[in-house]
């Protein structure tokens, strides 16, 4: 974590607990309020603590139609605790907290502070001014403050990491809220961004994800259409650096040289997130998708033939106003094509806000869940019969930490392998740390992971193991919570509803 001057704000030594819901760009903002909070001197409350801290902040997604009854559900729950713990401090923040400021404490009226997408390096000094003054403290920015990724940050992977190279998005699709909850694309430096990722991996970290709701629209603040691209072979020559991810891109911007950056940079992974949301081109012209389904499949055989053994995967909404079923079977019909290693599968339900929630011919809800079933079924067929093609393969499995939930039973350790698909493998003789890399053999093959029986057939020990021991010899903390559907990439395991890059991408 990166410390400023620490604050006078808290003058006795208090507790904090960060609950996420949502995407990778919430998990990262969480990151950034857990750094500010410590860097203001409150210690992180210990795990299944359920509330019971003296300071309580969720950090919300506005993605899910029933995003706010999720949130008043657990802030009722806290409200009885409040009331015995005199001092105890409940915050509100994220996209939820932009979209209903006026709405929160009226409805809420324990919540003590409200702060949006815009403003998180605030919630110190809101908290603060919140005891002094005995009310609750609302403020919303409307537009950026500051880079996120010039706060305090406290990282929950000491070998992977996240690095935000964008804020926003300049898209205007029609089933989704948040461009106008995290604003217009907004640009870092590009000498901002390697400085940090060198900075990580001084630190010991030795993979870091690309974040950004439209990742590869990166640079058009500049008007550079191939700066996303330079960016990748830039991270390419940074010593000590073994792999690069990114998340969400957008078909609409994902140009050839990109393609080749991606090919001719050894470290930047052979995997790409690219969410397709259907197959039919009416719906996608319904959606204001910029794209058609000739063009999305083209993009897929064009990174096929760049690196043929690169694992794609999608995000896909079924049920969107007006899909007939001839429109599903035209998202059937690309997924066939597509050969997806997984996809992400949502039942469209209407966002609040948006242009789809209005529209006419809402589809059933049996329809959708018919079409859902059908469309679950096929993907899962095709995310086993490609990861059949990995039994035999020779894979460098990074050791992660969270992975794998029956290894103490089974004894195995999990990790990811380059193209990020989940390997549980055979726990080698020798010590290994999250972080180590591990070579294995596939010798089986499930829907959703491989498994590497027999013993491993290398071990290297990394100076992100070492970090990774480092940090929990000195100070053995455990995770913080984080609620919302696995997204793709590490760090550490994404909360279990977080939908990938928002589904924005």
């Amino acid at each position: 974590m990166s410390s400023g001057n620490r604050s006078e704000a808290v003058d006795v030594q208090k507790s904090y607990e960060v609950r996420t819901y949502g995407c990778q760009m919430n998990v990262h903002d969480s990151e950034r309020l857990s750094g500010l909070l410590e860097d203001a001197g409150y210690v992180r409350a210990p795990e299944g603590s359920d509330g019971d801290a003296d300071v309580v902040v969720f950090n919300t997604c506005a993605v899910r139609e029933n995003a706010d009854n999720k949130l008043y559900g657990n802030l009722g729950r806290l409200a009885p605790m409040k009331t015995r713990r005199p001092g105890m401090q409940i915050a509100v923040g994220g996209c939820l907290a932009q979209k209903d400021r006026d709405t929160i404490v009226a409805r809420a009226p324990w919540v003590d502070v409200v702060f949006g997408t815009h403003n998180i390096g605030k919630l110190p000094v809101l908290l603060e001014r919140a005891r002094v003054q005995e009310e609750a403290q609302v403020e919303i920015a409307e537009s950026l403050e500051a880079f996120p990724s010039t706060l305090p940050t406290r990282r929950e992977s000491a070998y992977a990491a996240w690095v935000s190279i964008s804020v926003g998005c300049n898209n205007t699709c029609t089933f989704c809220i948040v461009p106008a909850l995290r604003g217009k694309e907004k640009d870092r430096r590009t000498g901002d961004i390697l400085a940090e990722i060198e900075a990580l991996v001084a630190e010991g970290v030795s993979e870091i994800t690309l974040l950004g709701q439209n990742v590869n629209a990166y640079g058009s603040d500049i008007g550079d259409r191939e700066a996303f691209s330079k960016l990748l072979r830039a991270c390419g020559t940074i010593d000590g650096l073994e792999r690069v991810r990114f998340t969400s891109p957008h078909p609409r911007d994902f140009t050839d040289d990109v393609i080749a950056a991606m090919a001719e940079t050894p470290n930047v992974m052979p995997q790409l997130h690219m969410p397709m949301q259907s197959g039919s081109d009416r719906v996608l012209k319904a959606m204001r998708r910029s794209y058609r389904q000739e063009r999305f499949l083209g993009i897929i055989e064009k990174v096929r033939t760049a690196m043929p053994d690169a694992a794609l995967s999608t995000d896909i909404i079924v049920g969107f106003p007006g899909e007939t079923e001839e429109d599903f079977e035209q998202t059937m019909h690309a997924v066939r094509e597509a050969r997806f290693a997984n996809a992400f599968t949502f039942q469209y339900s209407k966002r609040p806000g948006t242009p789809a929630a209005d529209m006419d011919d809402q589809i059933p809800k049996e329809v959708v869940q018919e079409r859902y079933m059908r469309l679950s079924a096929l993907q899962e067929a095709i995310s086993w019969e490609e990861n059949k093609k990995q039994v035999g393969r020779t894979l460098d499995v990074m050791v992660a930490e969270g992975e794998g939930r029956k290894d103490g039973a089974t004894h195995r350790l999990s990790g990811r392998a380059p193209d990020n698909r989940l390997v549980h493998f055979t726990k080698p003789d020798q010590d290994v740390r999250p972080g180590d890399v591990v070579t294995v053999a596939v010798t089986y093959a499930a829907p959703h992971h491989l498994l590497a029986e027999g013993a491993p057939l290398g071990v290297r020990r990394t100076r992100s193991g070492d970090a990774w021991e480092k940090r929990n010899a000195a100070a053995p903390e455990p995770a913080g919570v984080m609620l919302g559907i696995p997204g793709v990439g590490v760090p550490a395991p994404l909360p279990e509803a977080a939908v990938p890059g928002c589904g924005l991408g």
